[in-house]
């Protein structure tokens, strides 16, 4: 039940790319992909990105069927950043992106089942690399693959969810012996299965804690979050994105959310094993929402969890002591994480003073409004404390 593997999973590197991603080399006629984007950072300060894009970049047809998953994952990454610099690299947002971009952009999101604009996992999951092989993953042993601007902030924020994508596999690899020590009752293991989950909570919660030490909110702010935004409730986009060449979509503009820790596959897992459910209204439409962005393995392994698990009420109906101690730990876990999330929307974003078009600081790059969105999921969590820590709570 539940095995890692076969959801693209494993217990080592969680969500991770199985594949060491920056040993992957495109060829031939593919390699201007990687050439071209990976010179973001001298591009993007020319004010002219752009030009340089439309003329640098032809518009190549990929091979994809007989392309590795590996090797698509990766021009997934390098198309997904220059999208995202052609219409964010300016400042005024353009209407069109031109068909050297749009074209081979929505056919790998088609190959892949994800969107057609920057996912998270383009952003985290498959842009990583070890400095030391023959070290685990941890914050003094990975750097970031594709960037943007290439600055220690930029670096920085996406490292951290690196290693707690890392740290997350340890926790992930006992779902499955949860679940099946649930279903046959066995209290004394399911106890020690959670206690070992809540300790790997506990370091996924100190990573988070990390963040500040290399990422300035200022920083963030003016020069790493511009690029991440999407183009739904998006007012520096109203209409949408026109993608050319792209024949389904026609003239008319598409509009996808941009991308947002929120699509980071590791909470919705747990609210799915813990039986951590969120209320029926408009902002529960944006949690669905963003589930179509996750990759289809991860999605498959979020609901599956949701499908299989009975965790909760076998823990209320147990009445041990220790269990719900046990459960309440976790509980609280993810209540706090959800908490220094909400702290970071507020310092990193909602306090900046100065909001460029499509920089808003009321609106998430998602496109959600991320303080009241956050702040009910960490409600909805803690309210799922059971007996006298809920009551405390």
């Amino acid at each position: 039940m539940l095995n890692l593997a076969d959801y693209d999973m494993s217990a080592e590197r969680g969500f991770l790319c199985r594949y060491d991603a920056d040993e992957v080399v495109l060829t031939g006629e593919r390699a201007i992909i990687g050439e071209v984007a990976m010179r973001l950072p001298e591009l993007l300060p020319t004010g002219r990105v752009r030009q340089l894009l439309e003329t640098r970049l032809p518009l190549i047809e990929l091979p994809l069927s007989s392309m590795s998953d590996a090797e698509a994952r990766t021009c997934m990454v390098h198309y997904s950043f220059m999208v995202q610099a052609y219409v964010w690299g300016e400042p005024k947002a353009p209407k069109r992106l031109p068909a050297n971009l749009a074209v081979p952009m929505v056919a790998l999101a088609d190959h892949l089942g994800q969107q057609p604009l920057l996912p998270y996992s383009g952003y985290v999951l498959d842009n990583w690399g070890l400095i030391d092989k023959d070290r685990p993953i941890d914050l003094d042993n990975v750097f970031m693959i594709q960037n943007f601007l290439n600055g220690q902030d930029e670096n920085w924020f996406v490292l951290i969810h690196v290693a707690i994508e890392a740290a997350a596999g340890a926790a992930l690899a006992k779902f499955g012996p949860i679940i099946e020590a649930s279903d046959r009752g066995d209290t004394a293991a399911t106890r020690t299965l959670l206690e070992d989950l809540a300790k790997t909570w506990s370091r996924i919660n100190a990573i988070f804690a990390r963040m500040p030490e290399r990422c300035d909110p200022y920083i963030y702010f003016e020069r790493v979050r511009p690029y991440i935004h999407g183009w739904k409730d998006n007012p520096a986009l109203p209409d949408g994105i026109i993608y050319e060449g792209v024949e389904r979509y026609g003239s008319a503009g598409q509009a996808f959310r941009g991308q947002t820790g929120s699509q980071s596959s590791i909470v919705p897992a747990m609210d799915a094993l813990m039986g951590v459910g969120h209320a029926t209204d408009p902002l529960r439409e944006y949690l669905d929402q963003l589930h179509i962005y996750r990759p289809p393995a991860h999605r498959r392994f979020i609901d599956d969890t949701r499908a299989a698990s009975s965790l909760r009420s076998f823990v209320e109906q147990s009445g041990d002591h220790g269990l719900i101690e046990a459960y309440n730990k976790i509980i609280q876990a993810m209540a706090d994480f959800r908490t220094q999330h909400l702290e970071y929307a507020a310092s990193y974003i909602n306090k900046q003073n100065r909001a460029a078009s499509g920089n808003d600081t009321d609106v998430g790059t998602g496109g959600t409004p991320f303080m009241r969105y956050l702040k009910k999921h960490r409600d909805e969590t803690t309210a799922r404390l059971i007996g006298a820590a809920a009551n405390a709570a």
